[in-house]
């Protein structure tokens, strides 16, 4: 791949490495007998779908456009939970959803009799048992409203209910799950009987490097041992981890103190969880300061005073015109984008098995103009 000849800003997701993520995934599916979901949330990018539709079962939605997404580009299984529904839209989301999620038994009550009969329809609890970097990436940190806990739960409103989800996990690992089902079962386990299924949510990493996945897949093969029912899980960060990156060019060098190396992408705009989780991004070739002669600030080219990616250090100066690669930035990015102050959306890329790089996407003007 040419990187010097790419069009700046882009990401590039990479279908050899998307392969085999889902290959994995897939051996945990035939391996556990669980059925496995795209989480749309944390990974959506069009010209991936075919591939994703070969391995998984289908996809989880949060809400009507990403259920409307699923069905026009996957064309299997929608799950669809948020929150709360809109009345104006309830008819559309249980038309394309085969699993139907409500946050409360309010919401359960006002749709029951759009919902039955239509789609399967299940409940989110809340097992108040949680493993998460943050508490902005925690469902079931104090005063969550995401999910029913034991104390809200009223069993005189189950019939019609055929499953139960809950999501309590953020990048973690086999080992925390085993602890939320302990927590789940402890709270919820008299009910699992009279379920067809149980969702596991998302959050599991499972195709990080030293994630125990034979431990996940006895987990899983345990759970529907004892309570016969269908296991569902549903990861967005899996399924795109390590798939690809983005490419920036280096616009100018400012001099504050350090040099500043400008950039034509954004933190803010493109790399948002940089600075809401906070993690550092790693680019390709670069360290940190002191471990490489060159230092620079990395910077975004948005009025935002905090639009920074960090200070990194590299073999050689930089200088207008370089590329910089930003590894790892395909989940949770793409997603979450936005054209703050104008500034162009990344476009996005796909680098084939067979070396061709295909451009699946292009934007300019029209995709800031359309939202403002």
């Amino acid at each position: 791949m040419d990187i010097e000849s790419i069009e700046t800003p882009a990401y590039i997701l990479e279908e050899a490495k998307l392969e085999a993520n889902l290959k994995l995934l897939d051996f945990v599916q035939k391996q556990s007998g669980a059925k496995i979901l795209l989480a749309l949330k944390g990974f959506a990018f069009s010209g991936a779908m075919p591939m994703i539709r070969e391995y998984l079962h289908g996809c989880c939605a949060s809400g009507l456009h990403e259920a409307r997404y699923a069905s026009e580009k996957m064309g299997k299984e929608v799950h669809t939970y948020a929150p709360a529904f809109k009345e104006q839209e309830i008819d559309e989301i249980i038309a394309l959803s085969h699993h139907l999620v409500f946050n409360s038994f309010a919401q359960w009550k006002k749709y029951r009799e759009k919902a039955l009969g239509k789609v399967s329809c299940g409940l989110r609890i809340n097992p108040e048992v949680s493993a998460s970097p943050t508490d902005m990436y925690n469902p079931c940190a104090p005063y969550s409203r995401l999910g029913i806990t034991k104390e809200a739960f009223d069993e005189t409103l189950l019939e019609g209910i055929e499953g139960l989800h809950f999501h309590a996990l953020c990048e973690e690992s086999a080992d925390a799950l085993e602890t939320v089902l302990k927590g789940f079962v402890a709270k919820f386990g008299s009910y699992i009987s009279r379920m067809k299924w149980i969702n596991f949510g998302g959050g599991h990493h499972i195709t990080k490097e030293g994630y125990n996945v034979e431990k996940l897949i006895r987990l899983i093969r345990d759970f529907k041992a004892k309570y016969d029912v269908d296991v569902y899980l549903e990861p967005g960060e899996a399924v795109g981890w390590q798939t690809g990156v983005l490419v920036a060019t280096v616009l100018d060098i400012v001099e504050n103190k350090m040099p500043i190396a400008i950039l034509d992408t954004s933190a803010e705009a493109h790399m948002p969880d940089t600075i809401i989780m906070p993690y550092r991004a790693e680019v390709r070739g670069a360290g940190k300061p002191g471990e490489k002669p060159f230092a620079y600030r990395l910077a975004g080219n948005t009025c935002l005073a905090g639009d920074v990616m960090g200070d990194y250090a590299f073999d050689q100066p930089l200088k207008p015109g370089d590329k910089v690669i930003f590894e790892d930035q395909i989940h949770y990015t793409i997603v979450k984008n936005t054209t703050f102050n104008g500034i162009k959306l990344p476009d996005l890329l796909m680098l084939h098995k067979d070396g061709t790089l295909e451009t699946v996407r292009k934007f300019g003007y029209e995709a800031y103009e359309s939202r403002n």
